[in-house]
């Protein structure tokens, strides 16, 4: 992640540049329009570079302005040089490809695009800007890699890479992820408020106004965990922004989950409507968002009794085990299944006895919150950060999304408390995940101790709840 500054005029006189001409065809204007002299930005900042047949190729970034331009050097007349741009995270070169193309003239060694904009701020096209250059048939590239613009720490980084992955159609992260969208708004929700940057709160608006009417409506759906992480996501839109819409919705999630309260088992939320299982988040997201109603509607007696109706229920219901870690839920004789200990479990369990705490100042709610997450912080962690039981290489699909779950818990629970215990954790985590599992992109892949994964935005709204906890 080193850079290098270089004094532009080093470099102008080192490089010939492109011609205007060599301009995409439809530019991108923010502060200053694609097509830019490099020799008029006022700093040359270079993350990533690339080899190719013996030459050089750079990733140069004008950070004031949110500009970058690409440069070949140790090559010979023809070899080719462009930056492209991607909007959808690098998956593909969404925002151009071949922007700036140019060629080493005859008898040169070097050659610099103009520069290009690294988002389209216009339309919301949040970007990522690659150099590439080919020589004969070969062609290489650098990294993808984006100014300090929106990203001047590692959250704020962290929250951009992740907003990458907003689809401006749909209104969702990933284009059609639904209960993960839920986390990954939460996320970018709780960095707007954690860090001070507002950029993205647009998200928040976009995505009630496009999906109220999707699937059951008001956020709600056959199945009651993915209602009841919605339900949260929209008390954390309404603490951040006092829209009494938000809160409605909330509401309105908070009722589809009741109505879905069923004897089995002797009480609980059920998992889906067209089932009787009865599992642990789904009635770890009840309590928290039952309670957090009830701390956020004066006068409210109807969503507190509910909260403690579902504590009752869980902590008698037999999901946590003899290690003080909750398992997936109940079998067909209504006893522990021992499925695995996923860590979502165990975070949002800690979140919502911290809303009932702050409702009934029960300090007992905090004992039992604490003799819980001891047991998660020490049992469910390898080589000295949190890990998925089974964890995986890849970042789609659902768990990618648990450890965000987990943190997000943990970290409203170590809030509460005076003497914040789980504050190291919490950040030799985040210290870990940032220097071992992280592209020049910042995007964040599957482990945070490091190793091989992919990215994807499950993984990296995990790393943004997980950067938001540490501070």
């Amino acid at each position: 992640m080193r850079a290098t500054l270089l004094t532009v005029g080093v470099l102008a006189a080192a490089l010939p540049a492109a011609a205007p001409a060599a301009a995409a065809a439809a530019a991108v204007c923010n502060k200053y329009c694609d097509a830019r002299d490099p020799a008029l930005s006022p700093q040359d900042r270079q993350p990533v570079s690339a080899t190719l047949s013996g030459r050089t190729l750079v990733l140069h970034f004008d950070d004031a302005d949110a500009m970058g331009w690409a440069s070949i050097t140790g090559g010979a007349g023809g070899d080719e040089v462009w930056l492209d741009r991607s909007t959808d995270g690098g998956r593909t070169w969404s925002g151009g490809s071949k922007l700036g193309d140019t060629r080493v003239p005859a008898g040169g060694s070097g050659r610099r695009t103009l520069m290009y904009n690294v988002d389209d701020w216009n339309n919301r096209g949040v970007g990522a800007l690659r150099a590439c250059g080919q020589v004969g048939g070969a062609v290489a590239c650098t990294p993808w890699a984006r100014t300090t613009w929106n990203a001047w720490d590692r959250r704020t980084a962290a929250a951009t890479a992740l907003m990458t992955s907003f689809d401006r159609t749909t209104k969702l992260f990933g284009g059609n992820g639904w209960w993960t969208a839920a986390n990954a708004l939460t996320a970018v929700i709780d960095n707007a408020r954690i860090s001070g940057m507002g950029s993205y709160t647009y998200a928040v608006a976009e995505t009630y106004d496009k999906n109220l009417g999707a699937q059951g409506g008001n956020f709600t759906n056959e199945y009651l965990d993915d209602t009841g992480w919605w339900g949260l996501a929209w008390v954390d839109a309404y603490d951040l922004t006092g829209d009494g819409r938000y809160l409605n919705t909330a509401r309105a999630d908070a009722d589809h989950m009741s109505a879905n309260w069923t004897g089995t088992c002797g009480g609980g939320v059920r998992w889906n409507t067209g089932s009787t299982y009865k599992n642990a988040v789904t009635n770890e997201l009840y309590l928290q968002l039952t309670a957090a109603l009830h701390n956020r509607i004066p006068s409210d007696s109807a969503y507190l009794q509910r909260a403690r109706e579902e504590w009752n229920w869980f902590r008698g219901s037999g999901m946590v085990n003899a290690d003080h870690l909750v398992n997936d839920g109940l079998n067909d004789a209504c006893a522990n299944n021992g499925q695995p200990t996923w860590t979502y479990n165990q975070g949002v369990v800690l979140g919502g006895l911290t809303e009932l705490y702050r409702a009934t100042g029960d300090a007992t709610l905090l004992t039992t919150a604490r003799t819980l997450a001891d047991a998660s912080t020490t049992r469910l962690t390898s080589g000295g950060v949190l890990r998925e039981p089974g964890e995986g290489d890849d970042c789609t699909g659902d768990g990618p999304s648990f450890k965000g779950a987990y943190v997000r818990g943990l970290d409203r629970l170590d809030a509460q408390l005076p003497d914040h215990p789980y504050t190291p954790a919490l950040t030799a985590w985040a210290d870990s995940a940032h220097a071992k599992d992280r592209n020049p992109l910042d995007q964040y892949g599957p482990h945070w101790a490091g190793g091989p994964g992919s990215t994807d935005y499950g993984c990296q709204q995990s790393a943004l709840d997980l950067l938001d906890a540490a501070g």
